[in-house]
This record gives structure tokens, sequence and C-alpha cells, in this order.
């Protein structure tokens, strides 16, 4: 595992994200067993459409529930910006064959070249990003062109009174979990240069498979 900080040290919003998620990894994944429930069923439907043969980057792997999913013929870099979460995902790395590079990185200033990847993948990551339009920009920086962005999000929902509460909640659950509830992710995506491929709900229109690629014009 490298144990390098990250290019950028994080200050402000993402310094205080990056607390909050070393403080619960220990129970995090007690704390996320009922929604796992519905997570196990989604996270190899996600893996499944990585590429043969293909250089993955996983995007905020915690404490590395998708590892067990990873195809066996691909090499996987799994990055995440939370020292502790990533000590957590240490024991299931070194199950799966072949393991997969554990490094301690902020998807807000990823340090790998452009183009590195063939594909990035992420679960319920850029709703925690401080700024996710800035980390879904390196990622599409490091994916070479034709590369696909796999992602399985919980965004804000469409129907209006569902929306409003999502909107009320959401400070509450940023300021207790660092998560927040009602962003618009497929919008972000394709705002941070994406053209989006495919989009599936999954649970009403809250969780979403979105599958996109970086936009050539």
């Amino acid at each position: 595992m490298t144990t390098a900080p990250p290019p950028n040290v994080p200050e402000g919003r993402t310094a205080t994200v990056q607390h909050r998620y070393d403080r619960q990894a220990g129970r995090y994944n007690f704390c996320e067993a009922p929604a796992e429930l519905l997570f196990r069923r989604w996270r190899p439907r996600l893996l499944g459409r990585v590429p043969s043969d293909s250089r993955v980057l996983e995007v905020g792997v915690g404490t590395g529930e998708n590892i067990p999913w990873h195809p066996p013929d691909v090499s996987v870099t799994a990055v995440d910006f939370s020292p502790t979460m990533l000590a957590q995902a240490v024991p299931e790395s070194r199950q799966h064959d072949p393991s997969p590079e554990l490094a301690l990185m902020d998807a807000q200033a990823l340090g790998f070249a452009d183009e590195s990847f063939d594909a990035a993948v992420a679960t319920c990551v850029f709703c925690s990003v401080p700024d996710p339009i800035r980390g879904l920009r390196e990622v599409r920086c490091v994916l070479r062109p034709g590369g696909q962005l796999l992602l399985l999000e919980h965004v804000r929902s469409g129907l209006p009174v569902v929306g409003r509460v999502m909107d009320l909640c959401n400070p509450v659950v940023v300021g207790m979990q660092g998560v927040n509830i009602n962003r618009n992710t497929v919008e972000n995506v394709r705002r941070a240069g994406f053209q989006i491929l495919e989009v599936e709900d999954l649970f009403l229109d809250i969780v979403k498979l979105i599958v996109a690629e970086p936009a050539t014009s």
C-alpha cells in the first residue's frame, strides 16, 4: 500500500470530510450493513462492466467492499483520501488475487499521468467529494480516449416532495457523515466533460448506475 500523502494537503472542506471518514472508519461497515443488503446486488453489475485485460482506477475504495467484485484479469489501482478507511481495505485486498494497489490520494488531485487507465469505477463517492466536478475532471484526465467511467451513485430524487425532503435533510447528513444526499451526479458528470452513455435506475430514481466516457468535443 502506498502511504505517501496526497499531492495537495487537504484544506478546508476537504480536511473536514476526510476527518469525518477517518472518525467513522472502524464502524463504517457495521453502520452501512442495512444498505449493503441492496448494494451487494449492484456491485457485481457495476464491476462486471469493466473491460477485460484493462487497467482500472477505483476512486474512493473506502473499506474495500468493491474489491471482491473486480474481475481477476484486470490491474486495479484503488485510492482513498482517508488513511483510516484505506487501512480497513488492506485485509480485503490481501484476499483478492491479484491484489489491487492501494494508494492514499485525493480524488480532487490524482497523482497519475494523463490517459493512464482504461476504466474508472466508484460507488457512492462523488456524493462526498467536496468539489465533485473537480474530482470528475481529474478522473477524465487520467482516462484514455474511449475509456469508461462506471459509477454507482445515489442522487437527488426528481420527485418534488422527495427531492425537497432530501434538500432539507442534507445539512444534517453532511454534518454527521460528510455525505451529500441531494447532488445531481448525472449532470455533474456531463459538466466535467463526459458523454453519458447509459443511466439505469436501480432504486426509484435515487440510486443510479451511470456509464460515461470522456467527451471528444
